[in-house]
């Protein structure tokens, strides 16, 4: 029944098939993180970043109601260019299945069509989380309930500055979420490699992460795990800079009432204002560093 709903790349099918490695990449970063053409040689330049660390990218977002796990490089194009492509998350899927819509997917619905294809290796910018004034909007992203459900290691660069990263770390922690720092036992915010706040354990080397991973999903402990891996040094934003920025973003975002889904591509978009432009190259070395972290851990986890 699924074959009627997901299309697995053949290159994305015979490598799950035979154990060999595959990282799952999300698709909003092509359709709502940045101007064309710099979305598409951003997503192409990913692509060939995990095949050059040994593993197959499956980038992943549904086209004409299609769910796909993996892409050509005309569907990245299409999506690059594309002018009504929603953004995707798990209460969106069934209804662009429906209206055989064009969806780029958040971390969340990413999960669930990596999960769908056999795929338990993720690399993405940075995790939602609870919001900044959540106790009031309650407005939490549905990525960590995705991770608390959905067997995927995501490799990331920490929660989203923009973020309660207190409160995103106590809701994981409700949640049974184990947050592992990469070379790290700070959380990096993104951005930053700083946070402030310590991760759960520490992992030196892709093959202890790996071998965490298939234990806790052969003893049946179901959901993700966040792998923390700060942004490299030379990409960093300045702390109390990017602090401030986010900080007079927020205000912004309260003052014209945005809110919800709306929020984090606003907020995202006032800081790479503020900052110059500076925040979307940070930006883009980070997920191009988490795409070697996964590949490595997916080569790692197919060997077990």
């Amino acid at each position: 029944m699924l074959g009627k709903y997901i299309e697995v790349h053949p290159e994305v099918k015979s490598a799950i098939e035979n154990n060999q490695p595959v990282v799952a990449l999300e698709s909003t970063i092509i359709s709502h993180g940045m101007p064309y053409p710099q979305n598409v040689e951003t997503a192409l330049r990913v692509e060939e970043i995990v095949r050059k660390n040994g593993a197959i990218p499956a980038t992943i977002a549904i086209i004409n109601g299609k769910l796909k796990a993996g892409l050509t490089i005309d569907e990245i194009e299409y999506l690059g260019k594309g002018k009504d492509i929603h953004k995707a998350s798990r209460r969106d899927i069934p209804f662009i299945i429906a209206k055989k819509a064009d969806g780029a997917t958040t971390v969340a619905s990413t999960m669930i069509i990596a999960d769908l294809a056999g795929i338990r290796v993720f690399a993405t910018g940075g995790i939602g989380g609870v919001h900044r004034g959540a106790n009031n909007t309650f407005d939490i992203s549905a990525d960590l309930q995705e991770l608390a459900n959905t067997n995927l290691a995501v490799v990331c660069a920490g929660a989203k500055s923009i973020l309660d990263i207190g409160l995103t770390l106590e809701y994981l922690e409700t949640h049974g979420v184990p947050v592992v720092g990469y070379k790290t036992n700070e959380l990096p915010a993104f951005y930053t490699r700083r946070s402030g706040f310590n991760v759960d354990y520490s992992v030196e080397d892709t093959k202890e992460l790996a071998f965490a991973l298939k234990a806790k999903w052969d003893i049946g402990l179901k959901g993700g795990i966040v792998v923390a891996n700060p942004i490299p040094e030379e990409y960093e934003m300045n702390y109390d800079m990017i602090n401030n920025a986010i900080d007079n973003a927020v205000v912004e975002a309260e003052a014209k009432g945005i809110k919800g889904k709306e929020s984090t591509p606003f907020l995202l978009a006032k800081v790479k204002e503020i900052t110059e432009g500076n925040s979307l190259d940070a930006n883009i070395h980070l997920v191009y560093n988490n795409a070697e972290v996964a590949a490595k851990l997916a080569v790692d986890f197919a060997k077990l």
